[in-house]
C-alpha cells in the first residue's frame, strides 16, 4: 500500500498573511512543516503543493519536493487532489502546512486504519481540555458512532448534555485528513452541500453524500499555527 503525503500551502491566509514563510526557529515554517512530516518515514512521497513561487523554491532550497497547482482552489482539499491525481499512491495523507510539530506516532494510526478494506476516509479526533473552547466556534467538535465513524461535525457543542451531569468526554477535530485516492478524487467532484454551507466545514460534504470518516483518537492537540501569537508559542517550544 502506497502512501503519499500532501501538504498544501498558499499565501493568501486572511488570519496570517504569507504564513507559509515565517520564521520558525530560523527556518520556514512550511520547510518545517515538511522536515516534520519525511522524518515520520510513513510514507513513500512527500509533497508540498503551493500556488506561489516563493513557497516552491524555499522548499526546494530545503531539499524537499514541491510542486506548483493551479492558484483558483477554493480549499486545500482540492489542491492536494491536483498534485494527487498525478501519483501513484493508494493512500493520500493531508497535512496541514502549519503543523511543525506532527510526528510519526500520530501519523500512523490514520495510515493503519486502511487496513480496515471499507475505511475510505480517515481522519483525527483529540479530547478537548480547556473548558473555554466548548463554546469556541473555531474548536471544530465531533460525534462518532460506536464503530468509530463520523456522525457529525459542528462549530457548536455536540452533544448537548442536557442535564449537565453527564461526564461526557467533548472531542475536537484535528484537520489531518487521509483518503483512498480514489475517493479523495470523488469528493472534490462533488457539489458544496447545505450542511457545509453553513458551518463552513468541508468534511460535511463528506457526510451529506454517504461516504464515512473514521475518527482515530489521538493525544496530540494539534498545535496548528494561525496567529502571530500561535507562532510565538511555537518558538518557545522549539527553544
Amino acid at each position: 500500500m502506497r502512501a503519499a503525503a500532501i501538504i498544501p500551502a498558499r499565501l493568501g491566509s486572511t488570519r496570517f498573511p504569507e504564513k507559509p514563510l515565517a520564521m520558525l526557529g530560523g527556518k520556514c515554517l512550511i520547510t518545517r512543516v515538511w522536515e516534520a512530516v519525511v522524518k515520520t518515514a510513513l510514507f513513500d512521497e512527500v509533497i508540498v503543493a503551493t500556488d506561489d513561487e516563493r513557497i516552491l523554491e524555499v522548499v526546494l532550497a530545503a531539499g524537499g519536493k514541491a510542486q506548483m497547482t493551479r492558484s483558483d482552489h477554493p480549499s486545500g482539499s482540492d489542491r492536494v487532489a491536483e498534485v494527487a491525481s498525478g501519483l501513484e499512491a493508494d493512500i493520500i495523507v493531508n497535512v496541514q502546512g502549519d503543523e511543525p510539530f506532527i510526528s510519526a506516532e500520530v501519523l500512523k494510526p490514520l495510515l493503519e486504519s486502511f487496513r480496515d478494506d471499507e475505511v475510505q476516509m480517515a481522519s483525527l479526533m483529540t479530547p478537548i481540555l480547556d473548558d473555554k473552547m466548548l463554546h469556541d466556534p473555531g474548536c471544530v467538535k465531533v460525534v462518532t458512532d460506536a464503530s468509530g465513524r463520523a456522525l457529525y461535525f459542528s462549530r457548536s457543542l455536540i452533544p448537548y448534555d442536557r442535564d449537565g451531569k453527564s461526564g461526557y468526554k467533548y472531542m475536537r477535530h484535528i484537520g489531518v485528513y487521509a483518503w483512498r485516492k480514489e475517493t479523495l478524487l470523488e469528493f472534490v467532484s462533488l457539489s458544496v452541500g447545505k450542511l457545509e454551507s453553513v458551518e463552513k466545514l468541508e468534511q460535511l460534504r463528506v457526510l451529506e453524500n454517504g461516504i464515512g470518516i473514521y475518527m482515530v483518537e489521538t493525544d496530540y492537540q494539534g498545535i496548528g499555527i494561525d496567529t502571530l501569537e500561535d507562532l510565538e508559542r511555537a518558538e518557545r517550544m522549539i527553544k
